[in-house]
């Protein structure tokens, strides 16, 4: 059997979950230790790349889920840990003020409790998602369920930010608590008895973790796929960190028009999700590999439309801005829904591992791109002017989603529900 409608609803509840419970750490935790308790913004953005580092374990979880035929436990423990993990680093917070040390101890091992439960039940939920989606609602079971987790992000920063307007530690770990608790409650809720209906029972594997990972990195395919998620994911965050500040310092734009730049370029991702799971979902146009390839190709033009403006000076960088959400967004469901489709691909029940292997290259990347844009702009406003300096880091991410496409081209299968019955034997290029 393959995932009904409102199943596909009910595990993007958990997506919402995970999104709701992570915004807790990456914005409000974030805006107390820089704001509140005057630490320097290095101690909250090192603790966000500890959860992202820490998420290269993802294919080990994936693979557990695999061997260990029920993915189910794997979603619901991985939500207790980030949730766990989320009340820990609120405590940390908390008690910073009076006990320095003890309170930095404690959120480091906080985040990296983060990190463990969203890669033991974002990577288990992906591989149960692509175990049992049928390939013509692939690209609507990722719009529903990215969608969802935006919304969860989104109602939550807002939610909280209204009630912690009189911050109180007590208040602050209240809210948290009733999050966290309510995050638990809801996934379990949402996931139980899913699995048991689409997927029959399976005898545990006893293939070791390291040969069952040698296995999958063996596949061209895995392989190839590996390197497009990195590249595409690393384009992705590069402009993350600097888009804001290339607003502020070429185009004059105060912290309240910057903020409402990267809520447009939010608002262009959410249309593009939305146009891709209609058009090929609902109307059937295109394959999966048109929309990630029509994505990156997209992004690119974009950020080479934003660079351009910077050095003539013309005032349409909103415009840009919405456009580049609006590809990154089709590129990202596309993505997602090709990753189910090649997660079933090669040898068989190792769906798991394939999502844990190219959700690591996910995070990494997006610790390396943010860094890495940062960085290099840092690097090149040493000798440039700094619309030259910003523009010329954009053209490097455009470069890289170009790159991307053309990996995309010859990785992801032309069928309809981005998969085919005989999968070509797919090498990245020079091997």
């Amino acid at each position: 059997m393959k995932l009904s409608w409102l199943q596909i609803i009910r595990l993007g509840l958990v997506q919402m979950c995970l999104g709701a419970v992570v915004v807790l750490t990456t914005s409000t935790l974030n805006r107390l230790m820089v704001v509140e308790l005057a630490l320097p913004a290095l101690v909250p953005g090192l603790l966000v790349a500890l959860h992202y580092g820490i998420q290269i374990t993802r294919p080990n979880w994936g693979f557990r889920s695999d061997t260990r035929g029920n993915r189910t436990l794997f979603i619901i423990g991985g939500m207790a840990a980030l949730s766990a993990g989320a009340f820990l680093a609120a405590v940390g917070v908390v008690i910073i003020p009076a006990q320095p040390v003890a309170g930095l101890a404690l959120s480091v091992a906080a985040y990296a409790l983060i990190g463990v439960g969203v890669g033991a039940s974002g990577t288990s939920l992906l591989a149960l998602l692509a175990t049992a989606t049928a390939p013509e609602r692939r690209a609507a079971a990722a719009t529903i369920t990215w969608l969802m987790m935006i919304f969860g992000i989104a109602v939550t920063a807002g939610t909280v930010g209204h009630f912690l307007k009189d911050y109180t530690p007590v208040l602050l770990l209240e809210i948290v608590g009733i999050v966290t608790l309510g995050a638990v409650v809801l996934t379990t809720l949402a996931v139980w008895g899913i699995e048991s209906h689409v997927i029959a029972e399976r005898e545990a594997d006893p293939t070791p973790f390291r040969q069952g990972l040698a296995q999958i990195w063996a596949e061209p395919q895995s392989r190839a796929f590996t390197l497009f998620v990195f590249l595409s994911m690393t384009a992705y965050f590069m402009q993350e960190l600097i888009l804001e500040p290339y607003a502020g310092l070429v185009f004059g734009y105060g912290v309240g028009q910057s903020t409402q730049l990267s809520g447009a370029q939010n608002g262009g991702v959410f249309l593009g999700m939305l146009a891709v799971g209609i058009a090929a979902t609902g109307l059937r146009i295109g394959t999966l590999r048109h929309w990630v390839v029509a994505g990156c190709v997209g992004s690119a033009v974009a950020l080479a439309g934003i660079a351009g403006l910077g050095q003539t000076g013309i005032g349409l960088l909103v415009p840009a801005v919405i456009a580049l959400g609006f590809f990154n967004g089709m590129f990202a469901v596309a993505a997602i829904g090709s990753m189910m489709a090649l997660a079933g691909q090669g040898r068989g029940a190792r769906e798991g591992t394939r999502m844990g292997l190219w959700g690591a290259a996910q995070a990494l990347a997006a610790g390396f791109g943010g860094l890495l844009g940062a960085a290099s702009v840092d690097l090149f406003r040493l000798w440039l002017p700094a619309n030259t300096a910003f523009g010329l880091v954009f053209l490097a991410e455009a470069g890289l989603f170009l790159i991307a496409a053309l990996i995309a081209l010859r990785v992801i299968d032309a069928t309809k529900g981005g998969r085919d019955a005989r999968p070509p034997a797919i090498a990245i290029p020079g091997e």
